[in-house]
């Protein structure tokens, strides 16, 4: 992957690091060197990078924002695109919805996604090569299948959920025929939501369409207004669909009745889908974090099956539904069961060491003074890392990130540890010269990832913020 950066920028590398791992098997790097930066890419699947690197050439030349492509290896095993930053719009919505709900700001940016998705689907989706898509041409019967017992095999049963199986297949066919049955002949995203789009310069980018297809209009809008850990209040998320459905009608007469009775058969096939996966890597691989999500896609469920209307009778598959939105058991998953406590700390060098509440003694302290210092600039002695600005300083102008990956490393060691033997407290803590700029930021961003990571209970303190 070096040796591609630079070979491409004619520069040395000289900060490279793997990036957290996300729902795929791809691996992402970040890769600088002095004047440039770009994200590696390694993926075996050569077939996926295929469709990935032609669809990114069609959106290009389309007006569509996605990352540029840099180079590809003659294997194409490895690739490097346009660095894009760290701010998903789902980190966005997240740091906003801490201290203003889900407010204006956040549906702004939800309008300006939903204002390119028609011209992805229909401009795009035109002329698009779908001879390259991967593993299907089109979300067809085979597609609408494997996601059903996705959601059959690695939820339902996994999660212990009864069910005539001979009734749930007949139903699940009499579904499948009935979503053929909408418009198709658009290219589908696959996988629209808010992990996938990019915000950098007041501008959204399109990010990890590899799965593409031909298919319907109402899926992909199924999956960014339905996105689990989003959490989109019911009211906007009815304003959102409304919006799209005005920006559509820039490109297509709409009958708003036949959308609308589609679109519900759409969110319910996206929501199994998406507890197929959750299933698969929180039951099925182990991953705890994955089981964190169950609960969002169950209230969507919820929400759904309250005033449900299909011009299709599915008994079992409705009363299967049911079952699964009302089970106790998965809405306690993920939501800090552990007995494991995380506290972790920022703290002043010049005030002493932070105290462990606990009294087990041990943990860790990280000293952040080798970093560059935000704190040396006028304009921000006042700021601390939890403004954007800091964070945009110690992100481009320091080694944060492979110093936060060594300490990643380290911390879930120990949790693995700590879990298996069931301890109750572990202590981390980070040290800097204030305790304003630099420590702040790193204990902001190990909270989240343990938060997001691990079946623990995380309490996150900032000492000198407090005074």
């Amino acid at each position: 992957m070096i040796q591609l950066f630079e070979l491409h920028f004619q520069e040395a590398a000289n900060r490279f690091f793997l990036l957290p791992e996300s729902g795929s098997y791809r691996e992402y790097y970040r890769i600088h060197s002095a004047n440039y930066s770009a994200i590696g890419v390694y993926n075996t699947d050569v077939k996926e990078n295929t469709a990935f690197l032609s669809f990114t050439s069609h959106f290009l030349k389309k007006g569509i924002p996605v990352p540029g492509i840099y180079a590809v290896s003659s294997d194409l095993k490895k690739y490097l695109i346009e660095d894009l930053g760290n701010t998903t719009l789902f980190n966005f919505l997240s740091k906003k919805r801490e201290t203003e709900g889900f407010s204006e700001s956040i549906v702004d940016q939800y309008r300006k996604v939903l204002a390119f998705l028609p011209k992805i689907q229909i401009v795009a989706g035109r002329d698009i090569d779908y001879s390259v898509c991967y593993p299907r041409e089109a979300f067809d019967k085979q597609s609408m299948l494997w996601d059903l017992n996705y959601f059959k095999y690695y939820f339902l049963k996994l999660a212990k959920i009864p069910f005539d199986e001979q009734a749930l297949e007949d139903d699940f066919l009499k579904f499948t025929n009935y979503l053929l049955s909408a418009p198709s002949g658009y290219f589908l995203y696959r996988d629209f939501q808010s992990r996938n789009v990019m915000l950098k310069d007041d501008s959204v980018y399109f990010i990890d369409y590899q799965g593409g297809r031909r298919g319907p209009l109402q899926y992909d809008l199924a999956s960014l207004l339905y996105d689990g850990k989003a959490d989109i209040p019911p009211e906007i998320r009815i304003r959102l669909y409304k919006y799209y459905l005005s920006e559509l009608k820039n490109y297509m007469s709409v009958d708003e009745h036949e959308f609308s009775s589609y679109f519900t058969g759409f969110v319910l096939i996206r929501i199994m889908q998406a507890m197929g996966a959750y299933g698969f890597r929180g039951f099925y691989e182990k991953k705890d974090h994955f089981l964190k999500s169950i609960p969002y896609a169950l209230k969507n469920l919820q929400y759904l099956l309250t005033d449900l209307k299909l011009p299709v009778l599915l008994p079992e598959l409705i009363h299967v539904l049911e079952l699964v939105s009302r089970s106790e058991m998965l809405k306690e998953l993920g939501q800090g069961s552990s007995h494991l406590t995380v506290r972790v700390t920022s703290f002043s060098y010049k005030k002493g060491l932070p105290d462990d509440p606990s009294g087990n003694g041990g943990g860790f302290i990280f000293d952040c003074r080798s970093l560059n210092n935000p704190g040396r600039m006028d304009e921000m002695k006042t700021l601390t890392g939890k403004d954007l600005r800091v964070q945009e300083f110690i992100e481009q102008n320091s080694e944060m990130q492979g110093f936060l990956n060594s300490v990643q490393a380290l911390v879930e060691q120990a949790l693995r540890n700590y879990l298996e033997r069931d301890f109750t407290h572990l202590f981390v803590a980070f040290g800097c010269t204030g305790g304003q700029h630099r420590s702040v930021y790193a204990a902001e961003k190990l909270a989240n990832h343990l938060r997001s990571n691990f079946p623990v209970n995380v309490k996150l303190e900032h000492r000198e913020l407090q005074e």
